[in-house]
C-alpha cells in the first residue's frame, strides 16, 4: 500500500483546482511571493514594503534584462536536474514487459504525461524563481542518457510539453521594489549524453569508453555528426513551437559537446578534431548557429560551458585559454547567457557534494566575467545553497546570476522566504546527493533527502484537513523521522505534541554535523526547529513518555513511535574493555581516543567516525569556518587555472591526526553501500589519509592490552591500538513499541516509523519519508499500525537499468 495513493484518494483534485485559484487571483500590485496554502510549510508570505532595493539581498533580487528584451524577475537561474519527470521514450510494449507481475496499470499513462514536470516547475515558480532549466532532453536516440530516457522529437511529443510551459507562464513573480510582474522564463536543456550514454546506441566524438557507462561508444561519421547538428535544430524548433522561452545546450559536464572540445576523447584526425582547438570547437559553434539561425533572435539560447574539466589526464580538458576563446566565439555566435559547468561526471574531485565548501568554484566564474564584455550574462554554479552566499558571490562581480538547481528541490519556496527576510526558514539543500543524483543514476525519480515532496508534489504536500478528521498525535523520539512526521502532520492540522529524552530535536544528525566535510546538517538541525515552533508543535524536550503515561493520557489518538536506533552488538570476547567505545562515545559523548584506532564496521558509520578521527582537529565547524584554499589543496584543483583541466597535484592541507585501522567482516569492497555519488569521494578522503582498510575478517578477541585478535585468510593478527571503535551497524530501539503491541486499547494506535521500524543503516532519506507519508495519510480509516508505510515499487526505468546493467 502506498501512503500517497490512500492521500489521492481523499483530496481528489484539491491540489490542482488550488493552483488554478491561486494563480487566477496573482495582482500585479502584490508586492510580495504568493504560494499555494498547500505548499511545503504552509509558507504565508508577508508583505514587504516598497524599496528600491532589497534590504537584505540588493543583488539577489535586481532584475536582469536580456538582449532580446525578456526580463528575467531575479538573478537566480534554476538549473538543470534529471529528475526522471521528463517523460519516457518506451515503447508501450516494453513497458508492460518490464511491469509484468507488478500492480500498476496507471504507469504507462503517468509516465508519458509531462502533467507531474508541470506541477513541479509550477511550484518553483511560485515560489520566485525567475528562469529555469528543465532536465536533459535528448534530441534522438543516440543522445539519450538512459534506456528511452526523454526526447523532443516529434510533434506529438511538443504537444505533450505545451502543459509545462503554460504552467509556469501562469504564474507572476514580482519585481522588488515596483508594481510590476514578470512570468518565470523556461528554457528546455537539450542534452546529447555522447558517450555517458547507458545504452548500446552511444556515439561520441571517436570511438572512446567512459568510466561510468559499460558501453562503448561509437565515432561520428561527418554526415552524422551532421545530422546531429540537425537533430538539436529540430529539438529547439519544437521546445520554441511549445512555448519555452529558450533551450540550453550542455555543453560541459563531460557530455559529447565536452567530448569534442576535449583532447582526452577527441582523437579525431579530420577538421572536427585533432591538437587544433579551432577544429575541436567547430561541432559546439556549428550547433550554435544553426539553432539561432532556425529560431530567430528573440528565442533565449543558454550555453552551458566548462569552466573546469578537471579531468586527471595529460591531454584531460581543455585549458583556461581554450575555455575563454569557446566563450568569446560562443557570444559572436548568437549565444544569450553563459552558464558555467564545474567538472566532468568521472572527474575525481567532488564539485558539488557536501564536502565541497560554498561557492568553492567561483573562483573561474569571476576569472571569466573580468575576461569578457558585459554584454553576456554569465551564471556561477556549485554550491550556492544560501541567499547570502547568493549575495555575496553578485556583489562581488563574479557572475551576472547564480544557479541553484538542488537547493530548489529541497525548498521550493526559497526565494520567496528570501525575499521576506526570513530566510531561516529555508530548508536548505545539505548536497547529500542521496535522493537525486544517486536516484538519478540508477532510472530512479528523483527527489530530496530534507524534502521528500521534491518531484512527488501531487502525491506528498500537506493540505488542510476539515477539522473533523484532525487528531490529537503524540510523537516519541524527535530524530528526523519523529520532526518530520511533527511538521507534516501540523501542516495538515492535527494538533502534535513531541517528546524526546535529549534535550535537542535532530536526533543523531547532532553526529553527523560533526563529521568534517558535513557541516551542512546544521542547516538541517536549525530547519526542524524553526517549523516545529512555526508549526505550533509542542515540544517536551528531556521528557521520555513510559507505557503507562501512553495509558494514561487517553485524549491522544495516536502514537507515533520514532525512537531510533541503537548501536549493534558486535559481540567480540574482551569487548568490555576500557579502551573500547562506540561511535556514540566518540561523537556524541567525546570520549577521548588515542593515536591508533581501529574502527570495526565500513558501513557509513564506519567512514564517518573514521573521517571523524583523521580530520577532525578539536573543534567543530559551521559551514562559514570552512576554508576552501585547503579543499583546493586536498583535491588538487589549480586555483591558478594555469594547467590544462584546471588539475594539479593533491595533498592534504594538514597532517592526519590519527593512524586509523577500517575493518569489515564482508570481502569486497570497503563502504559498498555508500551513495552511488559520494561513495567514492570518502574512500578517496580515507586513503589520502594513509588509512589501513582491511576486509574478510573475523573478529577473535580483543585482550588484556586493549589490542584486537583478528583472523583473515586463515592467518592470525595481532593489532596493537590506543581504541577500538564499534560502528558494526544498528538494531531498532522497539521497547516501547513491543510493549504497547501487548495492551488493548493502546495497540491499534501505535505506529513506528524511521530507524525503529527499520534500522539498516543511518538511513535519513528513508526516515524523513516515513514520516511524511504517514503524517499525510494517518488520519484515513485503512491506515493501521504495521499497515503504513512501504516504499514505492521500482518503475520501468529502475527495472531496464538494472537488466542492461547485467547485460553489459
Amino acid at each position: 500500500m502506498r501512503l500517497s495513493t490512500l492521500a489521492k484518494q481523499q483530496r481528489g483534485r484539491i491540489l490542482r483546482n488550488g493552483y488554478n485559484k491561486q494563480v487566477s487571483s496573482t495582482s500585479s500590485s502584490q508586492r510580495s511571493l504568493s504560494s499555494p496554502a498547500f505548499s511545503n510549510d504552509r509558507y504565508d508570505a508577508s508583505v514587504v514594503p516598497a524599496a528600491s532595493k532589497h534590504p537584505l539581498y540588493p543583488n539577489l533580487f535586481a532584475p536582469l534584462t536580456l538582449s532580446n528584451g525578456k526580463v528575467v524577475a531575479n538573478r537566480v537561474l534554476m538549473g538543470s536536474m534529471h529528475t526522471g519527470l521528463e517523460g519516457t521514450s518506451m515503447p508501450q510494449w516494453m513497458e508492460r514487459l518490464l511491469m509484468m507481475g507488478e500492480n500498476n496499470t496507471s504507469h504507462h499513462q503517468e509516465h508519458h504525461s509531462l502533467d507531474r514536470m508541470a506541477t513541479y516547475f509550477q511550484r518553483r515558480a511560485q515560489g520566485g524563481v525567475g528562469l529555469m532549466v528543465t532536465g536533459g532532453i535528448a534530441p534522438n536516440y543516440q543522445g539519450w542518457v538512459g534506456p528511452y530516457a526523454a526526447q523532443l522529437t516529434t510533434h506529438d511529443e511538443m504537444v505533450k510539453h505545451q502543459v509545462v510551459t503554460q504552467a509556469v507562464h501562469d504564474v507572476q513573480v514580482p519585481i522588488y521594489g515596483t508594481n510590476e510582474t514578470t512570468s518565470p522564463l523556461i528554457c528546455l536543456q537539450i542534452l546529447h549524453a555522447g558517450r555517458y550514454a547507458y545504452h548500446p546506441w552511444a556515439v561520441s566524438a571517436s570511438a572512446t569508453q567512459s568510466p561510468i557507462s559499460p558501453f562503448k561508444a561509437k565515432a561520428l561519421t561527418k554526415p552524422q555528426l551532421q545530422q546531429t547538428i540537425d537533430d538539436f535544430v529540430n529539438t529547439a524548433v519544437l521546445a520554441q513551437q511549445a512555448g519555452y522561452d529558450g533551450v540550453e545546450l550542455m555543453g560541459s559536464e563531460g557530455y559529447l559537446i565536452s567530448q569534442f572540445l576535449s583532447p582526452h576523447t577527441n582523437l579525431r584526425t579530420d577538421d572536427y578534431g585533432g591538437d587544433s582547438f579551432e577544429n575541436r570547437s567547430r561541432f559546439p559553434l556549428e550547433l550554435v548557429q544553426a539553432v539561432r539561425k532556425a529560431t530567430g533572435e528573440d528565442f533565449v539560447i543558454i550555453f552551458r560551458i566548462s569552466l573546469l574539466d578537471l579531468v586527471q589526464q595529460s591531454n584531460g580538458g581543455m585549458t583556461w585559454e581554450e575555455s575563454v576563446t569557446l566563450a568569446r566565439r560562443l557570444q559572436d555566435a548568437g549565444v544569450t547567457i553563459l552558464n558555467t559547468g564545474i567538472g566532468w561526471h568521472e572527474s575525481r574531485v567532488p564539485t558539488i557534494a557536501t564536502n565541497v565548501p560554498r561557492g568553492a568554484f567561483t573562483f573561474c566564474t569571476k576569472k571569466l566575467r573580468e575576461t569578457l564584455s558585459d554584454d553576456i550574462p554569465i551564471v556561477s554554479t556549485n554550491r550556492i545553497n544560501a541567499p547570502d552566499t547568493a549575495e555575496l558571490v553578485l556583489s562581488e562581480g563574479v557572475s551576472d546570476l547564480v544557479s541553484m538547481a538542488r537547493p530548489l528541490l529541497a525548498d521550493p519556496n526559497f526565494l520567496q522566504k528570501a525575499y521576506n527576510q526570513q530566510a531561516d526558514h529555508i530548508n536548505t539543500c545539505i548536497a547529500c546527493n542521496q535522493a537525486c543524483l544517486d536516484h538519478a543514476f540508477v532510472g530512479k525519480t528523483a527527489s530530496c533527502l530534507v524534502n521528500p515532496a521534491a518531484c512527488h508534489e501531487d502525491e506528498l504536500t500537506p493540505f488542510l484537513l476539515p477539522e473533523a478528521d484532525r487528531l490529537n498525535i503524540g510523537v516519541i523520539g524527535a530524530g528526523p523521522a519523529g520532526c518530520a512526521f511533527s511538521i507534516a502532520a501540523a501542516q495538515m492540522g492535527h494538533t502534535v505534541t513531541l517528546y524526546d529524552k535529549g534535550d535537542k530535536v535532530g536526533g543523531q544528525f547532532h553526529m553527523a554535523k560533526r563529521i568534517p566535510g558535513k557541516e551542512e546538517f546544521n542547516e538541517a538541525l536549525r530547519y526542524f526547529q524553526v517549523q516545529l515552533e512555526k508549526q505550533g508543535v509542542n515540544i517536551q524536550m528531556n521528557t521520555e513518555i513510559s507505557l503507562k503515561e501512553m495509558q494514561q493520557q487517553s485524549h491522544v489518538d495516536k502514537w507515533i513511535v520514532a525512537t531510533g536506533v541503537n548501536p549493534r552488538d558486535p559481540k567480540i570476547p574482551g569487548q568490555d574493555h576500557p579502551h573500547v567505545l562506540s561511535y556514540i562515545d566518540v561523537l556524541k559523548h567525546n570520549a577521548p581516543v588515542g593515536e591508533s584506532v581501529a574502527v570495526i564496521g565500513a558501513g557509513g558509520i564506519g567512514f564517518d567516525v573514521s573521517e571523524y578521527l583523521l580530520y577532525h582537529h578539536g573543534h567543530d565547524k559551521n559551514v562559514n569556518d570552512v576554508n576552501v584554499k585547503d579543499f583546493w589543496e586536498e583535491w588538487g584543483v589549480d586555483e591558478t587555472l594555469s594547467t590544462r583541466g584546471g588539475m594539479k597535484t593533491p595533498h592534504l592541507p594538514h597532517p592526519p591526526r590519527r593512524r586509523v585501522h577500517l575493518m569489515q567482516r564482508k570481502k569486497g569492497k570497503l563502504g559498498a553501500g555508500l551513495g552511488r555519488t559520494t561513495g567514492w569521494i570518502h574512500r578517496a578522503s580515507l586513503k589520502m589519509g594513509k588509512t589501513d582498510m582491511i576486509n574478510g575478517v573475523s573478529y577473535d578477541s580483543i585482550d588484556a592490552d586493549g589490542n584486537l585478535h583478528y583472523t583473515k585468510d586463515g592467518k592470525q593478527y595481532v593489532l596493537e591500538v590506543d581504541n577500538i571503535v564499534f560502528c558494526a551497524g544498528q538494531v531498532e530501539e522497539k521497547t516501547l513499541e513491543l510493549k504497547a503491541a501487548k495492551v488493548d486499547g493502546l495497540k491499534d494506535k501505535v505506529y513506528t516509523i524511521g530507524g525503529a521500524f527499520m534500522a539498516g543503516e543511518l538511513d535519513a532519506k528513508r526516515a524523513i519519508d516515513m514520516g511524511t507519508r504517514l503524517a499525510l495519510a494517518i488520519h484515513l480509516p485503512n491506515v493501521t499500525p504495521g499497515n503504513h508505510v512501504f516504499q514505492s515499487p521500482k518503475g520501468t526505468e529502475e527495472k531496464l537499468f538494472e537488466l542492461l546493467k547485467k547485460w553489459a
